[in-house]
């Protein structure tokens, strides 16, 4: 079975050994140290500030910011930009891992999930005892915007996760691009990995007059003017800007917590909705429910009834 996204062991996976990398962060423009590292069956993936000394579940409760990226925790115990390095491990098949990073944000490296998967490869994963259960949707649950953008779950009658995606930016070289593929590991790498994250050259002044994108340049970032792909190397593939918004999606559906069995279909959708669709299926009860074996937490973690239900220590 394919889920969202499923192996073949059936049993929860995390990492054999830790492993780092150092990078910069897309929007301080600050250096950021990461390093991944394995942890016990129902940890699920939490962020660990250590410089703070504080920890964040990923989960889609605790997002706080969808402007420009993903991010969990709130002031100053906050970690954005998280959503590729949450692709990777989803992508991969990883269900628990600790997140390590020494500032506010996980470092861009090249604007893609390839150099995250690299990491994963290299270090190794493992089947632990403890079953994986998957969220299956059971009804239909949307979330709109005012301009037509839109997200939405639908049932399937396959255990497996599909996913069709449609972007639109007209007068430019990115233009009206849709996706459409059944999400696993051989898919994922294959098809979403290495799409990087894109930006209009209209928009990079505006952003670092904010103080945003501080760390964005040509190795990170696809930049548009126009009819015209800035980055002297151009493309990956024709379509990578779908691509890698398909990428975002994975990332950002991570925070379900479990993988999910279903159908997502969505226009224009970026972060904001992505999170409002997973705190709309859960407000739910109806429209989901547990396939497999309820997931075994951690000694020592505790959740809240919603918490433990809608977020089972899995991404």
């Amino acid at each position: 079975m394919d889920g969202f996204i499923t192996v073949e062991t059936g049993r929860r996976r995390t990492l054999k050994a830790p492993i780092g990398c150092v990078g910069t962060g897309l929007h301080s423009g600050h250096r950021v140290s990461l390093t991944l590292r394995p942890a016990a069956a129902g940890t699920g993936i939490v962020f660990r500030r250590t410089d703070l000394g504080v920890e964040i579940p990923a989960l889609f409760d605790e997002v706080s910011d969808t402007r420009l990226c993903t991010a969990i925790g709130e002031g100053e115990a906050r970690v954005g930009t998280i959503e590729h390095v949450m692709a990777a491990l989803a992508g991969t098949g990883v269900d628990d891992a600790i997140v390590e990073v020494d500032g506010p944000e996980v470092p861009i490296m090249d604007g893609s999930a390839a150099p995250f998967v690299f990491l994963i490869d290299c270090a190794g994963i493992v089947a632990t005892a403890a079953p994986r259960s998957a969220i299956e949707v059971l009804r239909p649950v949307r979330v709109e915007e005012p301009n037509g953008a839109f997200a939405e779950f639908l049932p399937s009658r396959e255990a497996a996760f599909d996913a069709e995606l449609e972007i639109d930016f007209p007068n430019t070289a990115i233009g009206r691009q849709t996706t459409t593929m059944r999400l696993s590991p051989r898919t994922f790498r294959e098809g979403l990995a290495d799409a990087r994250t894109f930006t209009l050259a209209e928009d990079v002044a505006r952003l670092r007059a904010a103080g945003l994108a501080q760390g964005g340049s040509l190795a990170n970032a696809v930049v548009v003017d126009g009819p015209m792909i800035l980055n002297p190397g151009g493309l990956r593939r024709p379509d990578e800007f779908v691509r890698h918004k398909m990428l975002d999606v994975v990332g950002d559906l991570a925070l379900a917590g479990a993988p999910i069995r279903g159908r997502f279909r969505a226009s224009r959708s970026g972060h904001a909705l992505n999170n409002r669709l997973l705190r709309a299926l859960f407000a739910d009860a109806a429209a989901w429910r547990y396939a497999g074996l309820l997931p075994i937490m951690a000694e020592g973690v505790t959740a809240s009834p919603m918490r433990a239900a809608a977020a089972p220590a899995v991404a």
